[in-house]
């Protein structure tokens, strides 16, 4: 079973990622997303490039399932058990609201008030039980959720990370009667201080559980009734990988699975190809994800809000999201402002050209009226031609005519807004963050994603681009390359003056011991295996923590933790660098523990996937007039995947493949690498 397999499921487009790990093969393929189970597309995009499953070893996906139902509000009818007094924490938040200023706002939590119901019971926050969980409560109130209609169930306990005794009583009596799994306790979710957050989490988690077991199953019944036989792998949104079991079990966990295994094929392009400080623009049909690469990590975030008030507390990439993927809509508001999304036609309709219904003009129309998108070669395999004219006149109904633009200034005018958007995006998590963009790389990849590369680096200033060999996939890519993780949790809240060494090393140990178990019992096989520990740390009086690397070292399956002296040291360190300064006599407190495990699994040599042979007289196609800025250029057109490694592109220039269209600019140049990347620079002449 030799055949590894990514699946990345987008907005507009399923994306597929075959892997021969004998040959070194690589096959792809994108068919439209399903519509509304998303598992009809899965399963076709798999089919096109393997029609017998019984050869793979693995199937890896990228799901957006999870973010769709919190996005969209679709997820499962919950209930909540909680301490009495604090059925309304997930209503409160932090004190904030949906619009800064106003006294009024419109958020409801993923549960209404009503099915949020109290319990007896109570835990102090040094971990002692005041009042013991009040069992037969907790049963009548499971019953009279269960009468409601409620699907699923989460126990929401104070302080139940100092102590779980009270939450476990009620999760034993509630799993005896609920019918079906899905019953989620915070203290299994996220042990860790901040009952806010711990709320969230827990409750998005029960909302999520129905939802995407549900997916799951069927996915897993259509592979295995389809003769696979091998292991069935989900991205999780730190860019590792888990079982199916653990994504049912903790589907928050993957509320930016899709774009996660993104980053993580970007930062392995990017780092084999020689660039380890990477800028990553994936431009789908709904969305323009954005994360930062530096040093060859990707950015992780401990927390993160999917939409107001629902915030995930688990760690992910740092993934900035803005409406300007290919179907977002361009529309002029009341003020003659043009606009970009966030409103997105995905794949049904779609875009104006591809002749579904959809009337309103999309940045895909504007690059097709421009002569950028070749309308007669249209990615996917659905279409057989798009609709030009029908996008014209989309543009000078919604847009020109409003702006009093002729159709060419229009689709300009729809580009350099949607540009604008984007380039904005990657100030937010370069500049902003104290990164100089001049010094990395930007990686555009998604199905639109590379016909934005020039604008990128004129309106940014970064020096050069790199466009991976099959863009349009590279999320599927990442699939395949994930390393399968476990991230742990748990609050120490203890002065390093007091700080219990033999418990903390106990939590390691337990980490490291649940870790590895989960990776023992998976199919895959690991190169290596990493544990990566950190403790959540700040002065005392402070409420923000600095992340403090802990070394260790395990020997014979044992840890061996550092000394008082090695995690003072070590916070020193990391504050300096982020304030420049220490705090003299200040005591220094451990919030949290955190620790992930990681397996290492096999990668793949991408020197395969490297052109063998051709020229570039032999990959050049023909001409077609192309606009840019405000003349046509006569733009060379080649097919990319036969142009030879070493070859020089000078722009205008457009490169074709199945999966998307490589724009090269005026004035810029691209290069085949020993990679078959695409290095996009300014031209020498």
């Amino acid at each position: 079973m030799s055949q590894m397999i990514g699946v990345d499921v987008g907005g507009t487009f399923t994306d597929v990622f075959v892997l021969d790990d004998t040959t070194g093969e690589a096959k792809v393929a994108k068919v439209p997303t399903s519509r509304p189970d998303q598992s009809g597309g899965f399963l076709d995009g798999i089919a096109r490039q393997v029609p017998d499953l019984s050869g793979a070893g693995v199937v890896v996906h990228g799901t957006t399932a999870g973010t769709n139902a919190l996005l969209e509000r679709k997820g499962a009818k919950i209930g909540i058990i909680t301490t009495e007094g604090l059925r309304d924490v997930l209503e409160m938040r932090r004190r904030d609201r949906p619009r800064t200023w106003g006294l009024r706002g419109d958020f409801e939590p993923v549960v209404t008030r009503n099915l949020r119901r109290e319990v007896p019971e109570r835990t102090l926050a040094d971990g002692t039980i005041h009042t013991p969980v009040d069992l037969d409560a907790v049963r009548r109130v499971a019953s009279e959720l269960l009468t409601e209609g409620c699907e699923a169930v989460a126990v929401l306990f104070a302080n139940a990370y100092a102590n779980s005794e009270n939450e476990m009583l009620a999760l034993d009596v509630l799993r005896d009667l609920w019918p079906n799994p899905h019953v989620s306790g915070s203290a299994e979710i996220l042990p860790e201080i901040r009952e806010f957050e711990r709320f969230s989490t827990t409750a998005l988690n029960a909302y999520l559980q129905p939802e995407v077991s549900g997916y799951l199953d069927r996915l897993d019944t259509a592979l295995k009734s389809s003769g696979f036989r091998g292991e069935f792998l989900i991205v999780q949104s730190n860019g590792g990988v888990m079982s199916t079991e653990t994504a049912c079990s903790l589907p928050v966990r993957t509320a930016l699975s899709g774009p996660a295994a993104g980053v993580i094929a970007a930062g392995h392009i990017a780092k084999t190809a020689g660039f380890e400080d990477v800028i990553t623009g994936d431009m789908g049909g709904t969305s323009f994800d954005v994360a930062l690469i530096s040093k060859g990590q990707s950015m992780l975030s401990p927390q993160t809000s999917i939409d107001f008030g629902m915030v995930v507390r688990t760690p992910m990439i740092e993934i900035t999201t803005i409406g300007a993927g290919g179907g977002s809509i361009a529309w002029v508001d009341k003020g003659g402002l043009l606009n970009i999304g966030p409103e997105s036609a995905g794949s049904t309709p779609g875009p104006v050209a591809y002749g579904q219904g959809n009337t309103r003009p999309t940045v895909t129309d504007a690059n097709v009226v421009l002569g950028r998108i070749d309308p007669d070669n249209p990615i996917g395999g659905k279409l057989d031609r798009l609709d030009v004219d029908a996008a014209g006149r989309a543009i000078d109904a919604h847009v020109g005519s409003k702006l009093g633009l002729s159709t060419t200034e229009a689709a300009e005018a729809i580009l350099t807004v949607a540009n604008s958007r984007m380039a904005g995006a990657i100030r937010l998590v370069s500049i902003e963050r104290g990164f100089d963009p001049k010094r990395f790389a930007f990686m555009p990849f998604g199905g639109g994603g590379a016909l934005h590369t020039g604008a990128m680096l004129k309106d940014v200033g970064i020096g050069r681009a790199i466009v991976p060999r099959h863009p349009g996939v590279t999320s599927a890519m990442g699939c395949v390359i994930a390393d399968m993780r476990q991230d742990f949790v748990q609050t120490i809240n203890a002065l390093t003056s007091g700080l219990d060494l033999a418990a903390l090393k106990h939590l390691m140990q337990r980490h490291v011991d649940e870790g590895n178990a989960l990776l023992d019992a998976a199919k895959s096989r690991f190169e290596a295996r990493d544990v990566v520990v950190e403790l959540d740390m700040a002065y005392v009086g402070q409420t923000h923590t600095v992340a403090v690397p802990l070394e260790i070292s395990i020997k014979g399956g044992v840890v061996r933790a550092a000394s008082l002296q090695q995690i003072e040291d070590a916070f020193d360190d990391v504050y300096r660098a982020a304030y420049g300064r220490l705090l003299k006599n200040g005591a220094r407190r451990v919030m949290n523990l955190r620790s992930a495990i990681i397996g290492r699994r096999p990668k793949f040599d991408l020197s395969s996937l490297a052109p063998v042979g051709g020229s570039i007289e032999a990959a050049r196609t023909g001409t077609r007039a192309v606009h840019f800025g405000d003349a046509w250029h006569d733009t060379a057109i080649f097919d990319r995947l036969t142009l030879p490694v070493g070859a020089v592109v000078e722009g205008p220039a457009i490169l074709v493949q199945p999966d998307t269209t490589v724009l090269i600019d005026p004035g810029l140049s691209g290069r085949v690498d020993a990679f078959g990347n695409t290095i996009i620079e300014p031209s020498e002449a």
